[in-house]
């Protein structure tokens, strides 16, 4: 299977770092809704969006830690 431009980009450091911060602002947005329309549904979407900015923000890490990319 071949992977795709965008995929192959994700996996950059800077990749990793427009996506986390990305996904930190879509969560920023449903975290606001959340909070001002107490809808459950926009408190899970923040902490899906939540975790997958802050699995970036680890591959981040890891790719700056250990020399990758």
């Amino acid at each position: 299977m071949k992977q795709g431009t965008m995929q192959k980009w994700h996996r950059t450091r800077s990749g990793y770092l427009v996506f986390s911060v990305f996904e930190l602002v879509i969560a920023y947005g449903f975290g606001s809704l959340s909070i001002a329309r107490g809808n459950l549904w926009w408190y899970l979407l923040t902490i899906i969006f939540l975790i997958g900015a802050l699995k970036n923000l680890f591959h981040l890490i890891g790719a700056y830690i250990h020399g990758k990319f």
